[in-house]
């Protein structure tokens, strides 16, 4: 469990108990509320409404007007229009939401979606003469055109009229449409910059029906728009939280029947709908698609009518999920296969690495997937032939895009931002590449930097956590970037009881803190990854959930981050200034010569614990965890002194080499034929000595 760095709010107490009396919230979700800066009543009331009158005037949107226009002169003329969408979430629901209000409209209209691995992201010039074949004369772009350029210049030569819908960053030059919708336009009056792609074609739908059938319009399509904006990780502030509120309760008796179906196969179909749900179980689903096969399948499953093609559909996307996870699985693996014997922790700031045949459509969530576990910027490179594309994900304030400049030298082609980005390599400057980049990772990221940072709202007591407190949060909902399900966190609690659950992947507390007890969930963290033991005093950050167990309703903690209070911190600090004297050769004191000194029993503990536990010769824990660990099980005093005097025996034996960093202790198991003589141990006949004068 990697060490988080907890940023606090600490909101005025006055203001809080303004917003309880002034607007009837109650006493965590004002805590929450003027933690996040809307300490004034009205503020917080606006924030918080999702009615919809907080949809804005679409014709305020840069050439929403001639956009209308141009599609109603289409509509009537029986024109071909062609929407042309993108392969993911947003870009799927961009797609079918326009498609399905041109078809009710009775337009002659038809889809193109691109395929991810044989054309890539956006238009492209083979896709424009396929549509001009095809006799389309009005193509409307969804989520994507804005830097299209050349290629809308290319559809304009080849007869098309051109309408682009997008909410991707603006380049200096504009693309030469008949009409170019974009709320980040320079020139944009709109009041609201951050709609997803699939808000953008929405707002197009309700300029076109005009504010007296607005409702309408948000019966029909607003179910998919909300999956959209979810899945696109959109902020659910302003615009897109009256989108989200109303997408989410329309979901719970979607009259979509490939949405409905896909609820069903995913199992969430009588659950009551989250962005949560959105993000983890339906949007995956719905990638899936592009990832591994077309995007059109997707595509298919939300335009049909059909319960029995919907039905099929759905399961397909789920097949394709499993095949994506399998996918993603079987990279992870070749990549910590390769990591174990190539990763330094005490040198590496970054990881580049590659491998034949890696699925293009899943190689981005793997690099994602390794940044999080080793806490540093990963790139993963997929080979075909002599050449090699890759996704990257970075952390902190590491800027990739820049650090791939840096190396541009060495790179076909590349592009993306701060925290993602894309790359193409020939296969001969592969090593180069990865030397450059890693370069300019020691060179510019700082330790501080990769530790990753926790936003806590505010430290409350246990008294405050009610079934009637936490049901009252639901005020703050729906919860999404700009406004994350709040963080509590509580100092001191004590450890009653963890027990490990599905083989040790995660593990479940009972905590206790003035005589209040609780339990808590630690998701993706087994024993070995937890510092603390029963009997530990943990300080904990958590979010408040409710669990319905045979009908019964309790409280739970659903742990985001949990260490050893200070405490326990300072308890350890003292024995391992002892330790650090008496490696640097200074002097201390009996009784710590007898804190450290281990016997036999003390080093065959931590010896069985390391290597019952080590898993391809190396263990890697945090160490202010591993003693206690130790101690815990074989009930001997295993400080954490004591516990670095034992490996100190062990690497001066030749069993192990080991290094600490971050608070974990990584330990390599080296190859040893025999028995090892430890009785040669100058660290241990030292102590031995220091001990019996």
């Amino acid at each position: 469990m990697k060490t988080k760095q907890w940023t606090i709010s600490r909101p005025d107490p006055e203001r809080v108990r303004l917003l309880v009396e002034q607007c009837g919230y109650p006493g965590l979700v004002a805590s929450v509320l003027a933690a996040r800066g809307l300490e004034q009543p009205e503020a917080a009331r606006q924030f918080l409404c999702s009615d919809l009158t907080g949809l804005h005037d679409p014709l305020l949107l840069p050439d929403m007007a001639q956009a209308v226009e141009l599609i109603e002169q289409s509509i009537r003329a029986g024109e071909r229009i062609a929407v042309f969408g993108d392969y993911d979430v947003d870009g799927v629901t961009s797609t079918c939401t326009l498609i399905r209000y041109l078809r009710a409209r009775g337009a002659d209209c038809l889809y193109y979606i691109p395929d991810r691995l044989s054309e890539g992201y956006g238009l492209n010039a083979q896709a424009m003469h396929t549509l001009a074949e095809r006799g389309v004369q009005l193509m409307i772009t969804v989520d994507s055109g804005i830097t299209a350029i050349e290629e809308i210049a290319l559809a304009r030569s080849l007869g098309m009229k051109v309408v682009v819908t997008d909410h991707h960053e603006c380049k200096d030059e504009l693309p030469n449409a008949n009409a170019v919708v974009n709320p980040k336009r320079p020139d944009s009056r709109y009041p609201f910059s951050d709609l997803a792609g699939v808000g953008v074609a929405f707002k197009l739908v309700c300029a076109m029906e005009g504010p007296d059938n607005l409702r309408r319009v948000v019966r029909d399509y607003i179910d998919l728009v909300a999956v959209g904006t979810i899945a696109d990780v959109m902020t659910v502030t302003g615009e897109n939280r009256v989108i989200v509120a109303h997408g989410l309760e329309a979901m719970q008796n979607t009259k979509n029947v490939g949405l409905r179906m896909l609820m069903r196969e995913a199992g969430v179909e009588n659950r009551r709908m989250t962005s949560g749900i959105v993000s983890f179980t339906l949007a995956p689903r719905i990638n899936a698609a592009g990832r591994i096969d077309c995007a059109t399948k997707a595509a298919e499953l939300f335009l049909t009518e059909d319960i029995s093609i919907a039905q099929d559909i759905a399961a397909l996307l789920c097949r394709q999920n499993r095949e994506r996870q399998d996918a993603e699985n079987e990279i992870l693996k070749q990549a910590y296969e390769t990591l174990k014997t190539e990763y330094h922790p005490d040198e590496d700031k970054m990881i580049v690495l590659w491998g034949e045949q890696w699925h293009h459509g899943v190689i981005g969530i793997v690099s994602s997937r390794i940044s999080d576990r080793y806490g540093c910027p990963t790139i993963l490179i997929s080979l075909d032939g002599d050449k090699g594309k890759g996704s990257g994900r970075s952390v902190g304030s590491f800027n990739l895009f820049e650090a791939l400049e840096h190396s541009a030298q060495f790179l076909e082609k590349f592009g993306g931002h701060a925290l993602a980005a894309g790359l193409t390599v020939s296969r001969d400057q592969l090593v180069p590449f990865k030397q450059s980049i890693c370069a300019y990772a020691r060179e510019h990221i700082r330790e501080e930097d990769l530790i990753p940072v926790l936003p806590v709202d505010c430290e409350i007591r246990p008294q405050w956590i009610t079934l009637e407190a936490v049901r009252g949060l639901s005020v703050l909902e729906p919860y999404g970037m700009g406004n994350p399900q709040p963080v509590f966190c509580m100092y001191e609690m004590r450890v009653e009881e963890i027990t490990p659950i599905s083989s040790d992947k995660h593990l479940k507390f009972q905590l206790s803190k003035d005589g209040i007890l609780f339990t808590a969930m630690l998701f993706g963290t087994g024993t070995n990854g937890c510092a603390a033991v029963v009997g530990s005093i943990v300080d904990v950050a958590f979010h408040l959930d409710i669990n319905t167990f045979r009908g019964v309703n309790t409280v739970q903690l659903m742990i985001k981050d949990l260490k050893l209070s200070r405490c326990e911190r300072e308890k350890d600090k003292k024995l391992w200034l002892s330790y650090s004297r008496f490696m640097d050769g200074g002097e201390i004191g009996a009784d710590e010569v007898d804190r450290l000194y281990p016997d036999r029993p003390d080093l065959v503990a931590v010896w069985r614990h390391i290597i019952s536990r080590a898993s391809d010769s190396r263990l890697s824990v945090p160490f202010l965890g591993l003693s206690r660990r130790i101690e815990w099980e074989t009930k001997r005093d295993i400080n954490i002194g004591k516990l670095f005097v034992c490996l100190d025996v062990f690497a001066e034996s030749q069993l192990i080499n080991y290094h600490y960093k971050n608070d974990q202790v990584n330990i390599f198991l080296k190859p040893y034929q025999g028995k090892a003589d430890i009785s040669r141990s100058v660290v241990l006949a030292t102590l031995r000595r220091m001990k019996h004068r």
